[in-house]
């Protein structure tokens, strides 16, 4: 048997320590293997919260009694709800689920205290936004069981014989958007973007360190073109693809999953360009810091996990502490959810979906900003 096939522990330490060389090198790929470790132990353990509490809850009653007192009292609690706001009309309280603005509404009728002495059962109605289903099953079986407590102690004493196991309201609870509480009309909408995500940033990474492994790039650098230019002229044809992807996912968003579409389908075609263009840009802004395809993937992978996860895609938005809704909120795909749930599900027109379309606006501007800086370098 020749020398080289026997197994010699000077070359596998050469091998090694050739490893530990090149690791130290690229610098990008071992700060990767730390960072993302750590990242999902703090995700995981400290941002989601299947379980969201202090929701924003508006009230709209019409009775000053005890009774009215003692609910809205239990609900705070509870600590599932927050009462941030006390309105007066109908038209209010609509327009406050229909924004997002509130989680819930509860509507305390005129005479609720007189009917719970009458014996009389008055309706308390409690509204949820119920787009996510999971960010507001815990807190609905919540107040059921607050306001019979709160009834409970009020009735106690002279009262004491309408205090029973029957409760003395008649609690009704309206799951607006989604009234079956069914996943998919929240998950499937919310699938669009996040795979647009995914492919169009990892595309659009490897655009320009593809062409700087194969050479190609020097091409590119002989010629007398700007560094907006490039980056324009390299996303512009991949916002076809995405609008291609899209309409995939919409055929099979009403077809296979019997998704409602209560709003205007060219109104999300005519939005979702920023979120394409957005992504794309931040793809680009990855390709010019990233010196392999290797680096670029990697960069790739690190911008999409905190856009699975921090967005509300997965988990509940609100359930997460204040840190990570303002990472969150610097996420083109928190925006973009929120866009396309409130058109098919709500039936969001322009103006109210004008509310997510300025920050997806801000995010890609920073990233043609951030993306010509750094091509600029590249260039020099």
């Amino acid at each position: 048997m020749n020398a080289s096939g026997v197994f010699s522990w000077r070359r596998f330490k050469a091998v090694v320590a050739k490893e530990f060389v090149q690791m130290r090198r690229d610098r990008l790929t071992f700060a990767m293997l730390v960072v993302m470790p750590l990242m999902q132990l703090v995700l995981f353990g400290y941002a989601i919260n299947s379980d969201p509490r202090h929701l924003p809850t508006a009230v709209l009653s019409a009775d000053n009694s005890i009774f009215s007192r003692s609910v809205t009292a239990a609900m705070r609690n509870s600590e599932y709800f927050d009462i941030l706001r006390v309105v007066t009309t109908r038209a209010e309280a609509e327009d406050l689920l229909r924004t997002g603005t509130a989680q819930f509404v509860l509507t305390i009728p005129e005479d609720f205290g007189t009917k719970i002495l009458r014996g009389e059962k008055p309706v308390l109605l409690l509204e949820a936004d119920a787009t996510d289903p999971s960010a507001t099953s815990n807190a609905v079986g919540a107040f059921k069981e607050a306001v019979r407590r709160a009834l409970d102690r009020d009735l106690a004493g002279a009262f004491g014989n309408l205090a029973s196991s029957d409760m003395a309201v008649d609690l009704r609870i309206h799951a607006e958007y989604n009234p079956e509480a069914i996943t998919q009309y929240n998950i499937v909408p919310g699938l669009m973007g996040t795979i647009l995500t995914l492919t169009l940033v990892m595309i659009t990474a490897l655009a320009i360190t593809r062409e700087t492994e194969r050479g190609t790039m020097e091409n590119l650098l002989s010629t007398p073109v700007s560094p907006l230019e490039v980056m324009i002229g390299k996303i512009l044809p991949y916002i076809l693809v995405g609008y291609i992807q899209m309409t995939l996912i919409m055929l099979a968003t009403r077809f296979l999953f019997n998704v409602p579409m209560h709003g205007s389908l060219v109104l999300i075609y005519s939005l979702s360009v920023l979120f394409i263009a957005a992504n794309l840009t931040i793809g680009v802004t990855f390709s010019t810091l990233a010196r392999n395809q290797l680096q670029a993937l990697q960069m790739s992978i690190f911008f999409f996990m905190p856009s699975m996860l921090l967005t509300g895609f997965m988990f509940p938005f609100r359930g997460m502490p204040a840190w990570a809704q303002v990472v969150g909120s610097i996420l083109p795909l928190t925006h973009y959810l929120r866009l396309v749930r409130g058109i098919l599900l709500k039936g969001d027109g322009l103006e109210q979906s004008l509310t997510h379309v300025w920050p997806m606006a801000l995010i890609w501007l920073a990233a043609v900003v951030l993306g010509t800086i750094f091509f600029r370098r590249t260039l020099d």
